[in-house]
C-alpha cells in the first residue's frame, strides 16, 4: 500500500479511538433504579458512593424490610442486589441519608 493512501485510513482510525474513549468517561448513574439489598464493600463495587448533607444525587432511606421505592436500601452481608463503596471523592452519585421521603433529589 502507497503512503499517500494510508493516510486516510489512518485519520479515520484516529478518529474513532478519540470518539471511544471519550464516550468511555460518561457513565451517567440513573440512581431511581438503585434500591433493594445493599452491601456495604471496601473493593470491587457496583458503585463508588459519597455521603453528603446537602446537594445529593439520590436520598436514602435505610429500611429493615421491603425496600421496594427508589431511595430505599436494606444494608445486607450476602446476595445482595448492588455492591457500595462509601468514598470521600471522586464518587459516581452522592446520597443524603434522611428518615422519610427517599428517592431521587432531581
Amino acid at each position: 500500500m502507497k503512503p499517500g493512501k494510508l493516510l486516510p485510513f489512518a485519520i479515520v482510525a484516529l478518529v474513532l479511538l478519540l470518539v471511544l474513549t471519550v464516550g468511555a468517561g460518561d457513565k451517567k448513574v440513573h440512581v431511581s433504579k438503585i434500591h433493594g439489598r445493599i452491601q456495604y464493600v471496601k473493593s470491587f463495587p457496583d458503585y463508588k458512593v459519597q455521603a453528603v448533607t446537602s446537594f445529593p444525587d439520590l436520598r436514602v432511606q435505610i429500611v429493615e424490610s421491603f425496600p421496594s421505592s427508589p431511595g430505599q436500601w436494606q444494608i445486607v452481608d450476602s446476595f445482595p442486589d448492588y455492591k457500595i463503596e462509601m468514598v470521600d471523592s471522586f464518587p459516581d452519585f452522592k446520597v443524603q441519608f434522611v428518615t422519610s421521603f427517599p428517592g431521587p433529589a432531581k
